[in-house]
């Protein structure tokens, strides 16, 4: 983490997750860690704020996800291309140094004492949640058990319990891409090893609603 990182607001925290980026996923359980690309993740809600992660029954971080009941999603940027690509083809099964290969580097934070989240779990905190270092954004996420979407669809809920931005390309609840270095600009991935850079922002005015 740097110097440039700050928390954000849990009522804005949806916002760093609007514009459909593609997304880390990194979690913990049992002394093992592990971090994996997803490009399918989206916000689901305000407040309490909620995401949703599709996360194949094949992956090591799934595991480790459904054993801890935390996971994070983290916003990686245009510099860690080429990481989010390694992160999301090895395997921890396949590859126990995987972490190390990518070129990634994990920090763990301690989850706070509330980390049940509005939900009411109280503090079921697993112990510490490991963050991708260099990135755009971090959503630590309490998962929110839904069996049935989880084994048929793959699909995991999860509530924000705390949020953290570059402050350089996010604050005051925005996305400041035209302004923040290139490199600092966000990812959508679309097959085969390509991706796209976020690109330059369209503001329409706000109207008033149609009776």
């Amino acid at each position: 983490m740097n110097d440039h990182v700050a928390p954000v607001p849990l009522n804005k925290a949806y916002r760093l997750l609007n514009h459909g980026p593609t997304v880390l996923v990194s979690a913990a359980h049992g002394g093992v860690r592990n971090a994996m690309a997803a490009a399918w993740s989206c916000a689901l809600d305000f407040l309490p704020p909620k995401v949703t992660v599709v996360l194949d029954k094949a992956t090591r971080t799934r595991e480790l996800v459904e054993a801890s009941g935390f996971f994070v999603l983290q916003v990686p940027t245009a510099a860690q291309a080429g990481l989010t690509h390694r992160l999301g083809n090895r395997s921890l099964h396949q590859d126990p140094e995987k972490i190390a290969h990518a070129g990634a580097r994990l920090i763990d934070v301690e989850l706070p004492v509330d980390a049940g989240g509005a939900s009411g779990a109280g503090d079921t905190a697993a112990g510490p949640v490991p963050l991708v270092n260099g990135c755009a954004a971090w959503l630590v996420c309490r998962v929110l058990p839904e069996p049935r979407n989880q084994w048929i669809y793959d699909l995991f809920i999860g509530e924000v319990v705390a949020a953290w931005a570059d402050a350089r390309v996010f604050s005051d609840g925005h996305w400041h891409f035209e302004s923040a270095p290139p490199e600092l600009r966000t990812l959508h991935y679309i097959a085969g090893g390509q991706f796209y850079a976020i690109g330059e922002s369209i503001v329409v005015p706000d109207t008033p609603a149609a009776g």
